[in-house]
């Protein structure tokens, strides 16, 4: 459900632009909204979920994402759809941090391999029928169903929690760190806000510089924090283990790189190659069925190769395959998306069903919750600043472009709102509000300015792809698995 939401939303995208009046940097909300909230809170509802017990935590949370789930639906404008989303995220929270730390619990020695490689197929059949799903719901119905969809998933689940999963908490657990949880969340938030907002005011702007400066201090206050507290939100020696700190680097990347740059993708398909919500999921299922096939496969493997041998080339193959997508030109079809895709599905699958055991492998068993919430909480910061700093390039760089193509032409003293136009998505609006003898010029100019810029961010998501593919082969280690 938790992946569903992610994929599905991505597919919604122009349609809920259209619906609410949306700008990029409304859209970028409504994903980092989420993102942000589910960083922030993950370790908290790790160290709850360890002292209250997983099972009770883990029921508040689907119960709180099912009626988040409800609101978002409802919402009746962007601001609406933008807190629910939060909303959503203070359920996804307590889930993501005690999902894995439950399997931990319940299973052990090859059971426990087995489970991590089911969690994962599941992972794989989420992102396989994330982008079809949100289509046919987005076309058929409307973009609202995408979030309904949720509850009858919702109620499965607590009955299953309910009558099926046992108790299980840390019987050394201490009070949540309330200290850590505000200088985190702060340093997240200004950050976050910082990377969106510089593709508004540009990156030398003072409010900007001022928020990244504060997200470094708030961000060394957390960590002094937690070096001096007894019972902290993140025990720093978890990070004398190469493989923990490997770990986290793959949460990172796999979602800074390939699941931003998913959504500018499933824009391009929709706004400039004119494809419905359904038709742009249909394509995308060469990414979610490569990944769904990669997945399977790597969840047979888990137990029998170790760890480092998937994830790392899982990164350098998620590196060649972001470089195929820079074949992008002004003149493609869809069809030079194919390789591409194929090729990070692949990645994709290789890197998440491993990646499930790097955090909680590597630590006792009455650890899991702070470990998979520390997992989880990178994996949504790759999420939140990707899709921030993503997109303040993509903006600047549409900007940057459109300004110097239409330098010395009638529409000139236009580039501003074309730029605004195609930044939010809107290239066949504003080719329409055109007199008639520069229509084919701007459509032109907006065309060359989004691609630009999709290939600048993925080149982008391809060098982190790679630097992770490095640094997880370096600091992955099979000997540092403890269970």
């Amino acid at each position: 459900m938790l992946l569903l939401d992610v994929t599905i939303v991505n597919v919604a995208l122009p349609d809920i632009q259209r619906d609410l009046d949306a700008s990029l940097s409304d859209l970028q909300w409504v994903i980092d909204s989420y993102a942000l909230v589910l960083a922030a809170l993950v370790l908290t509802a790790g160290s709850l979920a360890d002292l209250y017990g997983r099972k009770r935590v883990f029921a508040i949370g689907v119960a709180m994402f099912g009626l988040a789930s409800l609101a978002c639906g409802l919402a009746p404008n962007i601001l609406s759809l933008t807190l629910a989303r939060g909303a959503q995220g203070i359920g996804g929270a307590a889930m993501f941090a005690t999902a894995l730390a439950i399997l931990a619990a319940t299973f052990s020695g090859r059971e426990r391999g087995m489970a991590f490689g089911v969690f994962g197929a599941v992972t794989g059949v989420a992102t396989a029928l994330g982008p079809v799903l949100g289509g046919v719901l987005t076309t058929g119905l409307s973009w609202r169903w995408i979030f309904w969809v949720n509850l009858p998933i919702c109620i499965g689940a607590i009955l299953v929690v309910v009558f099926k999963v046992d108790e299980s908490r840390d019987p050394n657990a201490g009070k949540p760190d309330w200290i850590g949880f505000v200088t985190f969340s702060a340093a997240l938030a200004s950050l976050v806000y910082g990377l969106i907002e510089a593709g508004i005011r540009g990156w030398t702007d003072s409010l900007i510089l001022a928020c990244l400066a504060g997200s470094a201090v708030l961000l060394g206050l957390f960590v002094l924090s937690q070096a001096k507290q007894k019972q902290s939100m993140f025990d720093l020696s978890l990070l004398r283990k190469p493989t923990f700190v490997g770990g986290l680097i793959a949460a990172f990347a796999v979602s800074g790189s390939i699941f931003s740059l998913l959504a500018y993708l499933v824009i391009y398909l929709q706004n400039v190659l004119g494809y419905s919500a359904v038709e742009a999921g249909v394509r995308l299922l060469f990414l979610s069925g490569a990944s769904f096939i990669a997945a399977t496969v790597a969840g047979r493997l888990t137990s029998k190769v170790p760890t480092k041998w998937l994830i790392a080339p899982g990164f350098a193959i998620l590196g060649v395959g972001l470089s195929l997508l820079l074949l992008i030109t002004p003149e493609s079809t869809w069809s030079v998306l194919i390789p591409g895709l194929l090729v990070c599905g692949v990645a994709i699958g290789m890197i998440n069903v491993p990646l499930a055991s790097t955090a909680v492998g590597v630590v006792a068993t009455e650890r899991a919750g702070m470990a998979s919430g520390a997992n989880s909480t990178f994996r949504q910061v790759g999420i939140a600043t990707g899709i921030a700093a993503l997109g303040s390039i993509f903006s600047r760089v549409v900007t940057i472009d459109i300004s110097n193509e239409l330098a010395g032409t009638p529409a000139a003293d236009q580039a501003d709102q074309i730029s605004a136009a195609v930044t939010g998505g809107q290239i066949e609006r504003v080719v329409q509000m055109a007199p008639d003898g520069a229509k084919d010029l701007i459509e032109q100019v907006a065309t060359i300015g989004f691609v630009d810029a999709l290939n600048q961010i993925t080149l982008i998501a391809a060098v982190t792809a790679f630097v992770a593919a490095v640094l997880c082969f370096f600091l992955i280690r099979q000997k540092d698995f403890v269970n």
